[in-house]
């Protein structure tokens, strides 16, 4: 079955990776102008307290050290071994680490599937082989190594580690990119204040891969957030199995996912091909693991500040005080759009702060002190504290514009011991001591921002994470709902192939209680005329055909036929459009329906996802589907639950809820049906390149929903 293995996926041990006893560096040299040189001199300035090994046939010293011919050579076996050499030389090297047993190798050397020619991606699959024979563990090809801040370990020729070691942290940061990795995030959040605790920039990903080094850095006791940038995230099912653990941790990992375009989406024979971009799919299942996932590298380390405190907020409400009215006014738009609500306080709340400020008689969320509190020592704090405590209140900015030392300390110790967060909004300096910045109550494990929208955006996306982790830890296990059948389901596929026709499609989802209206199927216009006479009112004529996938485009649909002789001339015409558009296609007859009125169109969807593999598609359907482009989507299977959650993420999900009159929509048994679906995704996705019900006609409130069409495309 095709159903999620989290339980099932492994990571490899990377200690030594990280942390070795002994390393070498195979083309260390002193040339300052060569990476090696860079490389093997920041290995040294770094402090590693183990042995260091350097490697060049051509040299007897380097920096002092004894520099050895070959890895043969070495007194010890190294743990991990730096390799800089010509992109061919590296295969031999590589071997040579198999055959004396080094577990690890990072490959900086570039010339390999980067340059996208099929010679160089034939040299790094030679690479891969080799290490695999070996049994080496590859980081790069391509790649600018890793920093471990925790045990002095430096891998790398990175200038951002340059002068004076910075004190280990507690955020972790992987990505593919070297430059972006290593100046956007690493030293620019250093420089911000934050402490960093590991840092991987790994290049091709040949063999370990980005999700690998996060795997390590979700299980360090020293690492409390991961933030990622990933170029590609190969493995679909290793992500989910990494965001599960990351979760049942508590370890947020938020994460840049570059290309948010459509380009990478395929096209398919279905309408659910035709609206599918990949960067949607990642976004929509981002979300639904608990990845927090952000624009820029600055929001990457950004949201960390609030992410690495741990402090879960217990909803989406927010308290903001100032003396600034323009930056209450500022911050209260920029949040809103971030989904945070100011709530009105309790009246104990209302009380206290008018008993802090005299005349001060409008309280209002967001407060304004204005010039009340100037002046007056302790009041800014003590009317901070007075918001936290408030119970509809779940987090708290307060805004700090150029303000004396005690005003400042006063809000970093409530930030320090309030058990909720505290997002503090500086956008001047301190009035009375100079050294007292933003970057120094950052390093003591405040958050602080700059600007405003930084702040909503991070305190938004701690307010969400910690609503995934409530959903977590109140959902109970995924089972199938009642009735789903999936082994007939694989006999009636099995018996349709290689082209399902839209009955036996909708036979087979029957199989997971998701029915259509009454149906027939007639071989002759006057036999659809004799069986159109036994429904009750109107009813709808479609081609039946395995060739024929999209029935509206031939001429193969007739609505709301009113009579025998209508329906007599209708399946004629129809008989005769699809064999004049196709006329290759074999025909098998024409569906007569139950005309089916009164219902909102949705569809149900799967497609392929190059990275998540079979992925569960909702929106609105029928005919328009690729106009109104109003669609979500989620990793199956989902309960039903989660299903009305994913048709709140719907731009015109107020219609379901009625609109001018009409009726709300059957929204429990379209849930209902959205689970199933999706159990139907989990077990049979495998088997299948594409399936959509399109449209799904969802009636009014407790009339249930109707499977109208219905599309397999099997996997060949």
């Amino acid at each position: 079955m095709d159903r999620p293995t989290e339980g099932l996926v492994a990571f490899p041990d990377l200690r030594r990776f990280f942390a070795p006893r002994r390393a070498a560096l195979v083309g260390a040299t002193e040339d300052m102008a060569k990476f090696g040189g860079r490389c093997l001199r920041q290995m040294l300035d770094f402090g590693f307290m183990g042995d260091v090994f350097p490697v060049n046939p051509n040299r007897t010293e380097v920096f002092g050290r004894p520099c050895f011919k070959s890895l043969s050579d070495l007194p010890a076996v190294p743990d991990h071994v730096g390799i800089v050499l010509p992109a061919q030389a590296c295969i031999a090297a590589v071997a040579e680490c198999g055959r004396l047993g080094i577990p690890f190798a990072t490959v900086f050397s570039s010339g390999f599937a980067e340059l996208g020619t099929e010679a160089s991606r034939a040299l790094q699959a030679e690479l891969l082989k080799v290490a695999r024979v070996g049994g080496v563990r590859l980081m790069g090809p391509n790649c600018n190594g890793m920093i471990n801040f925790v045990d002095r370990f430096a891998l790398t020729s990175t200038a951002t580690i340059s002068g004076p070691r910075r004190q280990a942290g507690d955020v972790g940061i992987v990505g593919q990119s070297g430059g972006a990795t290593q100046v956007n995030v690493m030293w620019r959040a250093q420089e911000a204040g934050l402490g960093v605790s590991y840092q991987v920039s790994s290049g091709n990903d040949a063999d370990l891969d980005l999700l690998d080094y996060m795997a390590f850095m979700v299980e360090d006791p020293q690492t409390r957030v991961v933030l990622a940038l990933a170029e590609r995230v190969a493995d679909g099912a290793r992500l989910r199995a990494l965001a599960s653990r990351a979760a049942e941790l508590g370890k947020p990992i938020a994460m840049i996912k570059f290309g948010r375009t459509e380009a990478g989406a395929r096209a398919a024979a279905s309408h659910t091909g035709a609206v599918t971009g990949a960067d949607a799919v990642f976004d929509a299942v981002a979300r639904q693991l608990g990845i927090v996932r952000v624009n820029d590298a600055a929001e990457l380390y950004e949201v960390a500040m609030l992410l690495r405190q741990g402090k879960r907020p217990a909803g989406h409400r927010a308290a903001a005080l100032s003396i600034s009215g323009g930056n209450l006014v500022l911050l209260t738009d920029l949040a809103a759009d971030q989904g945070i609500s100011f709530p009105e306080y309790a009246p104990e709340t209302v009380a206290r702060l008018r008993g802090l400020v005299p005349g001060f008689m409008a309280v209002n969320n967001p407060t304004d002190l204005s010039a009340g509190a100037i002046g007056n020592p302790d009041i800014f704090g003590q009317a901070a504290r007075t918001l936290l405590e408030d119970p509809n209140v779940d987090a708290a900015v307060p805004v700090l514009t150029i303000a004396p030392k005690a005003d400042i300390r006063a809000i970093a110790e409530l930030a320090a011991t309030a058990p909720k967060p505290v997002a503090v909004l500086w956008t001047g300096r301190c009035s009375d001591d100079s050294a007292l910045t933003p970057q120094s109550l950052v390093a003591e494990g405040v958050a602080v921002y700059r600007d405003a929208l930084p702040c909503a955006q991070a305190l938004s996306r701690t307010m969400n994470w910690a609503a995934f982790l409530r959903r977590r830890q109140d959902a109970p296990p995924p089972v199938p709902p009642p009735g789903c059948d999936a082994a007939a389901a694989r006999r009636l596929l099995q018996a349709a192939r290689p082209s399902p026709t839209e009955r036996s499609a909708r036979a087979v989802l029957a199989c997971y209680g998701l029915h259509g209206p009454r149906e027939a199927l007639a071989a002759t216009p006057e036999e659809a005329a004799t069986q159109a006479a036994t429904f009750d009112g109107p009813v709808v004529l479609k081609v039946v055909s395995p060739d024929i996938l999209h029935k509206t485009e031939v001429g193969g649909v007739r609505l709301g036929l009113p009579g025998p002789e209508a329906v007599r001339q209708g399946a004629a015409e129809i008989l005769v459009s699809a064999a004049r558009h196709v006329p290759q296609a074999r025909i098998e007859g024409v569906l007569v329906q139950e005309m089916v009125t009164g219902g909102q169109e949705m569809l149900l969807g799967m497609a392929r996802d190059a990275t998540f593999g079979p992925v569960l598609t909702l929106g609105f359907g029928g005919v328009q589907v690729e106009v109104l482009r109003d669609v979500t989507f989620r990793l199956p299977p989902v309960d039903a639950a989660e299903a009305t959650r994913l048709l709140d993420e719907l731009r015109l999900a107020p219609l379901l809820r009625g609109h001018r009159g009409t009726p709300p929509a059957d929204i429990p048994a379209l849930a209902d049906a959205i689970a199933r679906f999706s159990w139907f995704i989990a077990d049979l996705g495998a088997a299948l390149e594409e399936a959509e019900i399109n449209p799904l006609a969802v009636l009014p409130e407790g009339r249930g929903v109707r499977v109208l069409d219905a599309l397999l495309v099997p996997r060949r």
